[in-house]
């Protein structure tokens, strides 16, 4: 059965240009929704783009100063500029700076160059093809979305619905397996499936929506 409990305010969800506003006046309560919300995918691309924990901590801390410092160069326009698309900018040229900043310290200690088998990082050009930093941030993006509104949405369901769906559609288990499993019936796990991916798509496009709709106060 469905459980009946209200659905829990998500922590991404205050008034974008009371974030923005927020972030300029050096708001703490609103530095900590933008690290909540905007942190982990910024986090998540540095190091996808092969920069080390430490230098991921500093580009999403440098990003979020950067944010605040030149918002007011950003006007939410779909059109021209997704505010997603803005961010992406402001964090890519952050991670660059923190590779040309190893290389310069590379360079005054002498370190050898990696040889042929070695790499200390990963070469973004080869891992996303034409568009590099774009396609890893837009991965990171989806990735940190889906945690946030499958931790929104999972309280609707029981704990055997939601079981089902993650190892029926996450974990691709094939349905029989789900079933015997859990010891359900192939009914409930399609059901099961069914309902918690409409509630996901639906929770996925309203977050989507809430974390690009960035405006700064008229």
């Amino acid at each position: 059965m469905t459980s009946t409990m209200p659905r829990p305010e998500s922590p991404s969800l205050g008034t974008r240009p009371s974030l923005i506003a927020g972030l300029k006046a050096g708001d703490e309560d609103r530095w900590q929704e933008f690290f909540r919300t905007y942190g982990p995918v910024i986090r998540g691309f540095a190091l996808k783009a092969g920069l080390t924990e430490a230098e991921a901590d500093e580009v999403m801390q440098e990003t979020s100063i950067g944010v605040a410092r030149n918002v007011e160069e950003f006007r939410y326009d779909p059109r021209t500029c997704r505010f997603k698309t803005w961010l992406l900018n402001q964090a890519s040229w952050r991670v660059k700076n923190q590779f040309a900043k190893r290389q310069r310290w590379e360079d005054r200690l002498q370190v050898p160059k990696p040889g042929a088998g070695e790499r200390e990082a990963a070469d973004v050009s080869e891992v996303a093809g034409a568009d590099p930093w774009g396609a890893l941030w837009e991965g990171e993006w989806q990735a940190k979305l889906l945690e946030a509104a499958l931790a929104t949405i999972r309280l609707e369901f029981s704990a055997t619905q939601f079981q089902i769906f993650d190892l029926n559609v996450l974990k691709e288990w094939p349905a029989s397996d789900v079933a015997k499993a859990l010891g359900v019936s192939m009914a409930s796990v399609y059901l099961a499936k069914h309902r918690v991916s409409v509630a996901l798509k639906k929770e996925s496009a309203r977050l989507e929506d809430q974390w690009e709709n960035v405006e700064l106060p008229t």
